[in-house]
């Protein structure tokens, strides 16, 4: 798989947003032998562990479930990293599953130079956290950082280089949803049939990967937070019960992966997020969940359960 992505797509939705993710352009060659930068080919790799107690909520590897160990590429196409779920019409949905994040999205850094509206080539974007930091986010506020015309990519490669730089940095409600993941993973589904790379990022001079997923705009609420959209789902036993909940699994169709999770939004709606506020329903009433409407009228035991990340990338049969 290319680690070495543009990002183009987002152009359809904001320069920022694709700042935000899609710093990565594959073009180094600026930087070699250049004074004071490093080259990302040689640079080292953050080892990222997704899995551990300090990252996970939902998917914390155990000696029975067999998650990926620490740095181990993720191959997010096989469960339980990917549902076939319901949208509001009774459409067929399939999406990622990214683990409960928080509301409060991390920052993001892109590089400009002065006057202009795209990334300075070759500069990978900064990160200051990563899976199981105090503060990580799979969603990123951009930053856009301004730079003197004769910067050099590359010669800013941590947080702290940044702030002892003192170059101006303005915070924009521009908001992405890029995954931090071992080098090697993979995600090939996405809305626009192009699938997942990685892109490369700089986090305390090491190199870090993460996918962005554009399946539509996203910007920060008033208040500075990821927005939420409302999802149904129902597990084999319900909470509250022995081994219910998360641990029991969704239930599914017969010789199916098909589930009756129910999203309320779909990428096309203006309120549409990836990030779902979670709406546990009684078991009993899978068969007659079908469509927003009748998961909204079953009997909901869990209200509000958590706050989970799941782009949306098939919708379809």
């Amino acid at each position: 798989m290319s680690t070495r992505h543009t990002g183009l797509a987002c152009l359809a939705f904001a320069t920022l947003a694709l700042s935000g993710c899609g710093g990565d352009d594959g073009d180094t060659s600026m930087d070699h032998g250049a004074s004071g930068a490093t080259d990302p080919d040689t640079a080292p790799k953050a080892e990222i562990d997704r899995f551990s107690e300090k990252a996970g909520m939902l998917q914390v590897r155990n000696d029975d479930n067999g998650l990926p160990e620490a740095g181990a590429p993720i191959d997010f196409d096989h469960g339980p990293f990917i549902t076939t779920g319901l949208g509001p019409a009774g459409e067929v949905v399939r999406y990622y599953n990214f683990d409960v994040q928080s509301t409060i999205p991390a920052p993001i850094y892109a590089f400009f130079f002065e006057g202009q509206d795209t990334p300075v080539p070759g500069q990978l974007n900064v990160v200051d956290a990563i899976p199981g930091d105090p503060g990580y986010s799979d969603f990123w506020r951009v930053n856009k950082v301004t730079v003197p015309h004769d910067y050099v990519a590359n010669s800013i490669t941590s947080f702290e280089d940044l702030m002892a730089s003192g170059y101006a940095i303005e915070t924009v409600d521009a908001l992405v949803n890029c995954p931090v993941v071992p080098d090697g993973s993979s995600a090939k589904l996405s809305l626009g049939g192009s699938g997942n790379q990685l892109v490369r990022g700089w986090y305390q001079g090491m190199i870090v990967y993460y996918f962005s997923f554009e399946e539509a705009p996203l910007q920060v609420t008033g208040a500075g937070l990821v927005p939420l959209s409302p999802i149904y789902v129902t597990f084999n036993i319900n909470p509250g019960e022995d081994g219910g909940g998360p641990p029991s699994g969704f239930v599914m169709q017969d010789n199916s992966p098909q589930t009756h999770n129910v999203v309320e939004t779909l990428p096309s709606d203006e309120d549409y997020s990836p990030l779902w506020l979670v709406n546990i329903y009684a078991n009993s009433d899978f068969d007659s969940v079908s469509d927003l409407t009748s998961a909204m009228d079953a009997e909901i035991l869990d209200a509000g359960a958590a706050m989970v990340n799941c782009p949306i990338v098939s919708i379809g049969d």
